[in-house]
């Protein structure tokens, strides 16, 4: 059977597809990326947003917005960093709601050596590449990503299929 509504664009979704498939599986493993401490994808991208959030006072439920996760899923990845070390949170007021996140010490150190570890085996051949793109090309894939997960955000629903 040919694929026909894809024309021209197939090899781009499948590409996407492969891309979204591959993160999928390696998105909650926990592995060291070069570190004494084991931490997974979901866990470092929550342990960046709260990097950049720390003086913006994003509250939590913003930044899972942000990176695309549920407020459960940015919770639990949370408690998981403060567990292990990495955040500390701090009540802002009377609402119990209303927590802080402070990356520690260690979390900086840590940090640094995830960076080099991800940007030696999984960034710099991609940004080599991504220097040759015109910008202009590179807005273009960008508003296709995110028009992709905009769409699949609007389609999402809690019930897992088994």
């Amino acid at each position: 059977m040919e694929l026909d509504w894809l024309q021209k664009h197939h090899d781009l979704m499948e590409s996407i597809i492969r891309f979204g498939n591959s993160y999928a599986n390696a998105y909650r493993v926990q592995k060291n990326f070069g570190t004494e401490l084991k931490f997974s994808a979901a866990q470092i991208q929550t342990l960046e947003c709260v990097f950049e959030s720390q003086f913006g006072g994003e509250k939590m439920s913003q930044m899972a917005k942000r990176i695309g996760v549920s407020k459960s899923a940015f919770s639990k990845n949370v408690n998981v960093l403060v567990e292990k070390g990495l955040l500390e949170k701090h009540q802002i007021s009377s609402n119990f709601k209303d927590i802080y996140l402070k990356p520690t010490d260690e979390a900086y150190k840590v940090y640094l050596i995830y960076v080099e570890y991800v940007k030696n085996e999984c960034f710099n051949e991609m940004f080599r590449i991504a220097d040759t793109i015109k910008p202009s090309d590179k807005n273009s894939f960008i508003e296709i990503l995110n028009t992709f997960s905009d769409s699949l955000e609007k389609h999402k629903t809690n019930k897992r299929i088994r």
